[in-house]
């Protein structure tokens, strides 16, 4: 079958001296009969092209499946008088929420389920499920196309009934007031931009709802939560250099909101609440932050944790007797505790070398525990209970792995590897322990580096599909991410974003020197933002990889930096550059995957896409793979697969999640030549 040929429409765009002939700008219109022609044939295409996979994908799909625990229920956790959780049910796609009253065995009563709320529906996501202050309504927001645009609606926690409030258009984040009758949520503008906060009174129309605070300008973006003592509505403001925070009294919810701290250009800072101060983590004057505490009624600041470079405070977390502040230390996951009393402060101590650590469900403010989750490549996700007091480590629940899984059999490390330039990147890697390190076995690297996010070291069942036919897997920790503290984002954004490219080639050429890998069957995969680190990557030395994973990649970048219409744009400028100034054009210009390909000999692709991302738009993927049919040398297989009825995070369901990750995985191994026994 041949592959689909796009019809070439040439546009110009000229900016900054310099003309740019853009073929495929006619995709942008979704409206046009041609553009969805054009996708459904791309499928069509890469559908006959992994005809021959049809198998193998059903056997990694099953494998996943028959490893999984499919009914199942989460560790429940205690707010008042009841424990919550959500539990799954074999051959069924989504999440139920349940609570038990008087302790977790106790009777179940179903606040949510997500199946039914699903039904009639190809595409369904749950967010800012929220229980109010007396237990007693249930607030949440469903998305059934992917598109973003949440409905967010109330119901009866006891009875299911569904009150006839209902609004229209918000985003992620949810506050409830003290009342149990006054609800905070974000309102999006045109381009996707969270800038306003809204109080909805139940029983009311949503029409009549109150307008709380407005954020003008497009550089940032807001969210709105309740602190954990349970006493304030933060409404948060962010840009991708500059944070600040309000608060509303969530006793006196139509109270205008008050500046926990002042706006100040370059200086981010987060915020919980803990008797009469405000804990503070903030970079001002400090790269990877300080630790401070405010009077709410203001005054002085006290600063409780000093700035100590490379270990990154993020954000702090508190408890009636303790505080605990996350963040990074030794390029991993940290959790600083943080005795306000006797001002002592310590990390939660982990044994792992490479890991995952995070906050679990803490619903309650007065206790001693800290509940939090931890996994890592070999290890499943685990939930542990942390008596800050005694030191004593409860573990509650381990993912059970089906079919005789045993950590030991699998082995993973930290690798450093030497970036052009000197830097060190961190690179987890985990491989089976029979499998050879002598530069014969195939190897996956995945790469994202942006937006100061570490990528987590998580297991994963479907990984183990991989792992276990002799493929070793590698996390390169490249520039742009926040594994090294602030200092590692700042290297690899804006006139440094290159450094995140060039990080991702040396890590490669690191583990195969280290015989971690073949050099000549090796896959590299990201998404977003690292489908960006991927394309551009190739770009620069495509003889790295032998196949190519990009998922939803941002790989247009002038064009999308330049059109403001479009969702987040502006915002983003702080991160990526703006391309209406001559120098920062000149960035992005130098890297964009669209508009850098070069007639060499490219590796097997496979490119994914959501008709209705409002990150990442379509077009962006569609184009590239236009592209690369015309400029590059393909020998190998270019594959658009293109999900019509969904978005950024594909589709829902966890069946068809598994679906879609067996696809993606049966590709890597046919191009890497692995072949089942």
């Amino acid at each position: 079958m041949d592959a689909p040929i796009a019809l070439r429409r040439p546009s110009e765009r000229r900016l900054h001296g310099e003309t740019v002939v853009d073929d495929y700008f006619w995709m942008k219109d979704r409206d046009d009969p041609e553009v969805i022609a054009y996708l459904e044939a791309e499928n069509a295409y890469t559908e006959a092209m992994t005809d021959h996979l049809a198998s193998l994908r059903e056997r990694i799909f099953n494998e996943i499946k028959d490893r999984t625990q499919e009914t199942d229920l989460a560790v429940p956790a205690k707010r008042g008088d009841y424990w919550y959780s959500t539990r799954t049910e074999e051959g069924r796609p989504y999440r139920i929420w349940v609570r038990m009253e008087g302790g977790p065995d106790g009777t179940e009563t179903v606040l949510l389920d997500e199946n039914t709320s699903a039904e009639g529906h190809d595409y369904f996501r749950l967010a800012n499920f929220s229980v109010s202050p007396d237990a007693a309504i249930i607030g949440y927001s469903v998305d059934t196309d992917g598109g973003e645009r949440y409905t967010t609606r109330f119901r009866d926690a006891d009875t299911g009934r569904e009150f006839d409030d209902e609004i229209p258009s918000t985003y992620y984040g949810a506050a409830w007031a003290s009342d149990s009758l006054h609800y905070f949520y974000t309102v999006i503008d045109e381009a996707m931009r969270p800038w306003q906060v809204w109080r909805h009174r139940l029983g009311s129309e949503a029409s009549s709802d109150a307008l709380v605070f407005q954020e003008d300008d497009d550089r940032y973006y807001l969210s709105v939560q309740r602190s954990r003592s349970g006493a304030f509505i933060f409404i948060v403001t962010e840009s991708a250099i500059t944070s600040d925070a309000r608060y509303v009294p969530a006793d006196d919810p139509e109270t205008e909101p008050v500046a926990v701290l002042p706006r100040i250009e370059g200086v981010e800072y987060a915020v919980d609440h803990r008797g009469d101060e405000f804990w503070i983590v903030t970079n001002d004057g400090a790269l990877d932050g300080r630790l401070l505490r405010v009077p709410v009624t203001g005054g002085d600041e006290i600063e409780v944790a000093a700035h100590a470079p490379g270990s990154k405070l993020e954000y702090p977390d508190c408890f009636a007797g303790h505080v605990i502040v996350w963040g990074r230390h030794e390029g991993l996951p940290a959790a600083l505790i943080v005795d306000p009393v006797g001002g002592t402060v310590s990390y939660l101590t982990i044994d792992e070398s490479v890991y995952e650590l995070g906050p679990g469900a803490n619903y309650e403010f007065e206790t001693n525990l800290l509940r939090y989750g931890f996994e890592s490549p070999v290890t499943p996700s685990s939930v542990f209970d942390h008596d800050v007091a005694s030191g004593q480590r409860t573990l509650l629940k381990q993912r059970e792995v089906l079919g005789g899984y045993t950590s030991g059999d699998y082995v993973t490390q930290r690798e450093w590897a030497r970036a052009r330039d000197g830097a060190l990147i961190p690179v987890s890697v985990v491989y089976r322990g029979d499998t050879p390190i002598d530069g014969t076995a195939p190897l996956v690297v995945y790469a994202y580096g942006a937006y100061e996010i570490s990528m987590p070291t998580r297991f994963s069942i479907p990984r183990l599909s991989l792992l276990d036919r002799g493929v070793v897997y590698a996390i390169a920790h490249v520039r742009g991410g926040g594994e090294m503290g602030k200092s590692w984002y700042q290297q690899g954004k804006l006139a440094d974003k290159m450094n995140t490219f060039t990080d991702l080639i040396d890590a490669t050429r690191h583990l195969t020197d280290e015989g971690y890998g073949d050099s000549g069957r090796v896959a590299v995969r990201g998404g977003s933002a690292g489908g960006l680190t991927v394309g551009a990557a190739v770009n620069l030395d495509p003889s790295c990889f032998r196949a190519v994973v990009a998922e939803v990649p941002f790989v247009d970048v002038v064009n999308t930096m330049l059109d403001e219409s479009l969702p987040l744009t502006v915002v983003e400028w702080d991160e990526w550059g703006n391309p209406n100034i001559a120098e920062e054009y000149g960035w992005l210009r130098a890297y964009t995957p669209y508009e850098n390909l070069k007639a060499a000999e490219y590796p097997s692709m496979l490119i994914t896409a959501g008709l209705n991302d409002p990150r990442v738009q379509y077009w962006e993927p569609a184009k590239w793979t236009a592209e690369l049919r015309t400029t590059a040398d393909v020998d190998h297989p270019i594959l658009l697969k293109t999900e019509m009825g969904a978005g950024h995070f594909a589709r829902s369901g966890r069946y068809d999640v598994w679906r879609d990750e067996a696809f993606v995985l049966a590709f890597v191994l046919d191009e890497l030549g692995v072949v089942d026994q």
